[in-house]
């Protein structure tokens, strides 16, 4: 029992070492065979893409050779339609074997002796010729069959604008000569007149403020269109010229004598004046009155007052008063005959009153 235990366990453990053995064989085959299996795969893989990748482009070649021939017929069409030329004759006289001829542009030069020799065809320039020309002719827009006849009207209104604008710039010119005229005309009216004032203004002011002295001046001489006027006057006694330092009487002669010397200046057939002679002492009255009888010898006035001493040398008198009903009535009265007879026929002192 004990040599057939031994036996057979030694038996045994051979047999369990050859087991292993082909067991780890059996494994490492079995790793070699899933390498090569996952290889297969890898490249069954790659092929099959490479497979779909030469079908797409296969597919791709026929589907743009099928274009290329719908596009070579489509342009055999037109060119029998718009140019009635048969493709061959058009292959053959305007093919890609012949030189390309300059056409200059809109910036290219127009003599013909700056012109470049034509030049061997090349695909990418007259694709990009091609390009440049249909952007201008897009840019032109559809062709409008009634252009001729916009552009004659067109014209027409132009030719009549023109004509126009001419007339108007005539016309401009013309008015402003009649402008520089008139300026001209003013400024040396203007300027006779204010000579003459100024000259008539001292001697009246001299008359109604004896020893003193007045005079105007102009405060823009260069620009007699535009200039103002001042006037100085110094009383005698006084140093000051300025009208705002004078007093009320003074100021009011002042401008007296400033309508005297326009006045005498340039004479008008008559004059009216509104109490120029309210501020006025009995002095300077009489001066006033003196000059008001020298303007009646040759203009008519019509003087408003309340002094006594001016109504005195007036040849007729009106007044307005109220009667004790209310009523208001003018009231005349002839002060003395002003007409040429030397012996004329007095008035009747009754006063000849109208119910106003």
């Amino acid at each position: 029992m004990g040599a057939g235990a031994a036996y057979v366990l030694a038996r045994t453990e051979e047999l369990l070492l050859t087991a292993t053995a082909e067991r780890s064989q059996s494994q490492a085959e079995q790793a070699d065979r899933d390498r090569a299996l996952a290889e297969a795969r890898s490249r069954a893989r790659t092929l099959g893409a490479e497979l779909r990748d030469l079908t797409d482009s296969v597919h791709a070649d026929e589907i743009a050779r099928a274009e290329q021939r719908l596009r070579i017929e489509a342009l055999q069409t037109r060119a029998v339609e718009e140019l009635g030329v048969d493709p061959e004759t058009l292959v053959e006289e305007y093919g890609p074997h012949l030189p390309v001829p300059f056409i200059p542009g809109p910036d290219d030069p127009v003599d013909e002796a700056e012109h470049p020799e034509p030049r061997p065809f090349v695909r990418e320039e007259q694709d990009k010729r091609l390009r440049k020309a249909e952007r201008q002719l897009t840019a032109l827009g559809r062709v409008n069959p009634l252009a001729l006849e916009e552009f004659a009207a067109l014209e027409e209104r132009h030719t009549f604008l023109a004509e126009q604008v001419e007339d108007l710039r005539r016309s401009k010119a013309d008015l402003l000569e009649i402008v520089r005229e008139v300026d001209e005309r003013v400024e040396r009216v203007f300027a006779e007149a204010f000579h003459d004032t100024a000259a008539q203004f001292e001697r009246v002011f001299a008359r109604l403020f004896p020893g003193g002295e007045g005079r105007i001046t102009l405060t823009d001489p260069d620009n007699m269109l535009t200039t103002g006027i001042e006037v100085e006057a110094r009383p005698p006694g006084k140093k000051i010229k300025r009208l705002s330092l004078l007093s009320g009487g003074e100021r009011s002669l002042t401008a007296v004598a400033l309508l005297v010397a326009i006045f005498k200046a340039r004479p008008s057939p008559f004059y009216i004046m509104d109490e120029v002679e309210a501020a006025l002492d009995d002095t300077n009255l009489g001066r006033l009155i003196t000059l008001f009888e020298e303007l009646r010898d040759s203009s008519q006035l019509i003087v408003i007052t309340h002094q006594k001493r001016t109504m005195e040398i007036a040849d007729a008198l009106y007044g307005v008063s109220m009667q004790g009903n209310g009523v208001t009535t003018v009231i005349s009265q002839r002060v003395r005959d002003v007409a040429p007879d030397p012996a004329p026929e007095a008035l009747s002192p009754t006063a000849e009153e109208a119910p106003v």
